[in-house]
């Protein structure tokens, strides 16, 4: 972090040679702006702030699953309602956590940078936006290093576990096991949490920026220019509601209205937040304003941005909905996958391929159709209000996502502290609506990703001066094909940590299952904590490079090649990004959903593929631990990849239409 904010001060002050006097502003040259030193000095600021925001709200959210994932195993004594109950209120905690201390921060930001600023609002917003850079970079982290945690766990303690020692899952005489569960909140809680504050940071900040080039900025009104803010503080009170109808109004009874009553918040959060940007909308903005949009001003009204929030809030629902389509085994998608294990492990994974790529389409749709109709309504501020609207249900899709690796510890936490079989299988019954819920939650991250980095694209574009972005250009060109590569770059060097971290745990566990006597007769204690060790050093070590590459690509794109090849660069990541990220994720959850299939047995069909430990069931375990990186590493870091890339440009875009493109000036 240190490192980093350095960089941005020293590479923003050197915009016009690090002088204090007023320069013209950038897009009405006839008025006076603060000098681009202090601009630097304030984006430094503001990504720290925005950084530590991530840090925190992760660390507090791994603290309170820790704490409520014992709870949630005594209440299962009493019952699936109550377990439910204690589950779904922690995961709600982490929720409203994270979206108001976001808001908050930003809002105190923008009120104290006020105080230097005064009226040059296009200076005050273009140094809010390292505040989403802060959020995003800490989330890369959050994300890859918590995914190679929890996967060099998970994948260690399955194979030697369950394929070879064939022990069932959380058993406590298996080594790796504490590893595993402490994984669980790395890589879904902290890094889910940190990266859809990034997300929500970032679209908040290019909403901003491209309003305070607008009329809302022109004529200083600011009650227009938070609307982004006010969205978001109407969703606050719409998920709180909304938690209401899952604890309060009606009661989890039984096991098979688990699922039923997560998707439900999903359903009600939506439709009340409708209602809630309807009224907003009429509250907070004129009838009639203007937003920028490459260099001219567009006319817009104010039921045009409330039909930008809505069909961008809409379409997270339908991503979502698709998602878990392609991924709940209640649905003949993942059933098919699990049929295919029959003939072994090989069939398995053409399946599982097949379904993650089938998986890309209806989202992909849903994205370009919120995209056309937000962009042809507000230009670039229409695509950032459209991903806000997208986050405004944060709390709610982050409670259901936090439920999911609470309920699994539960699991482990019975499994190990032998606690009876009935209690187990409550906590397996939330911990199976978990996983769904859980690849929702991705779906909604990739979803807003996608928005969010146009519409950051869209501010870079504008703020570095490119009039338009020619594909038939050759300095475009080299940039959107070298862009497409990056995700399966940045892939292969996630996947090969995993693997690499994976291999080291294997050879942990066995070892210590072949020299320690008496360890599988549950005499003697494992030694938990040198696996845990393992899966700390190798998650910290291996994110520097994939970090690295995310974090320099920008800037050395944009100073050697300058803006318009980096142009290329951002437009291609997306385009490939967004699809592998689907489909890993879907990929990976369908696996993973189609083991807990067979391990079920709850059909007629299910139970024809054997009971746990058949060879139907093995080739089904192999599937699931190939999903795992693609799922939990992978698929979820690619948003990151895609967003931050986005948010860098445009922090950077005063130095790079400066100083940018080094080589094709001397050449």
């Amino acid at each position: 972090m240190s490192i980093f904010a350095v960089v941005i001060f020293l590479f923003l002050g050197s915009v016009e040679g690090f002088s204090t006097k007023s320069q013209p502003c950038t897009y009405s040259k006839d008025k006076y702006c603060k000098p681009a030193l202090f601009t630097a000095l304030f984006s430094t600021v503001s990504f720290l702030l925005g950084a530590i925001t991530s840090l925190v709200s992760g660390f507090l959210g791994m603290k309170i699953a820790t704490y409520a994932n014992a709870r949630t195993t005594l209440e299962a004594r009493k019952g699936v309602g109550k377990a439910f109950i204690t589950a779904f209120r922690s995961g709600a905690v982490m929720g409203f956590l994270l979206a108001s201390s976001g808001l908050v921060v930003l809002y105190i930001t923008i009120n104290v940078f006020k105080l230097y600023y005064g009226d040059d609002w296009e200076g005050l917003f273009e140094s809010i936006t390292g505040y989403g850079l802060g959020g995003s970079s800490m989330a890369l982290f959050g994300r890859v290093g918590g995914g190679i945690y929890t996967k060099a766990a998970d994948v260690g303690a399955d194979l030697v576990g369950k394929v070879e020692r064939n022990i069932p899952e959380d058993d406590p005489r298996n080594p790796a096991v504490i590893a595993d569960n402490v994984g669980d909140n790395v890589g879904d809680i902290a890094g889910m949490g940190s990266d859809l504050f990034g997300s929500y940071a970032e679209s908040s900040c290019a909403a901003l920026v491209v309003a305070s080039i607008s009329s809302f900025g022109i004529n200083h009104d600011f009650t227009g220019m938070c609307y982004p803010l006010l969205v978001s503080s109407v969703g606050i009170i719409v998920c709180l509601i909304t938690t209401l109808f899952a604890t309060d109004f009606f009661e989890v009874k039984a096991v098979k209205e688990i699922e039923p009553a997560l998707k439900k918040q999903l359903i009600i959060s939506t439709v009340l937040m409708t209602v809630g940007i309807a009224v907003i909308s009429w509250l907070a903005l004129p009838a009639k304003f203007t937003i920028f949009n490459f260099g001219t001003q567009k006319d817009v009204s104010n039921w045009g941005l409330f039909f930008c929030v809505a069909i961008g809030l809409w379409a997270g629902l339908i991503i979502g909905f698709v998602t878990e389509y392609y991924t709940s085994n209640a649905y003949s998608p993942v059933q098919d996958v699990a049929d295919s294990c029959r003939t072994g492990a090989a069939t398995n994974v053409i399946f599982g391929l097949a379904l993650g790529y089938k998986s890309v389409i209806i989202p992909i749709f849903a994205i370009a159709v919120s995209i056309y109709v937000s962009f042809s309504i507000a230009a670039m501020y229409g695509i950032a209000v459209a991903a806000l609207g997208m986050l405004s249900t944060i709390a709610t899709g982050l409670a259901i996502d936090a439920y999911g690796p609470i309920s699994d510890n539960a699991g482990g936490i019975a499994e190990m502290a032998g606690m009876s079989h009935r209690i187990r299988e409550r906590t397996d019954a939330l911990d199976a609506a978990g996983n769904t819920t859980a690849a929702i939650g991705k779906g909604f991250a990739i979803g807003s990703a996608a928005l969010v980095s146009l519409a950051l694209f869209g501010a870079f574009v504008s703020r570095a001066g490119v009039k338009v972005v020619d594909v038939l250009s050759p300095k475009v060109f080299i940039g959107l094909i070298v862009g497409a590569m990056l995700p399966y770059w940045f892939s292969a060097m996630t996947m090969k940590s995993v693997g690499s971290a994976a291999l080291k745990m294997v050879e942990e566990v066995r070892r210590q299952f072949n020299t320690i006597p008496g360890l599988m007769e549950g005499t003697a204690k494992p030694d938990y904590a040198t696996c845990v060790k393992i899966s700390t050093d190798a998650s910290i070590k291996e994110m520097i490079p994939p970090g690295a590459l995310v974090m320099l690509t920008p800037l050395i794109v944009g100073t050697l090649f300058g803006v318009e090849t980096l142009s290329g660069v951002l437009a291609g990541a997306l385009v490939s990004g967004v699809q592998i990220a689907i489909s890993a994720s879907n990929t990976g959850g369908a696996w993973d959903n189609a083991k807990k299939y067979i391990e079920a047995g709850a059909s007629e069909h299910a139970r024809t593929l054997g009971p746990k430990g058949s060879d139907c069931h093995k080739a089904a375990v192999i599937g699931d631990t190939i999903g795992d990186p693609l799922k939990d590493t992978s698929g979820p870091s690619l948003n990151i990849l895609i967003k931050l890339m986005a948010v860098e440009s445009l922090v950077f875009a005063p130095f790079f239409a400066t100083h940018g493109g080094l080589l094709f000036k001397y050449l």
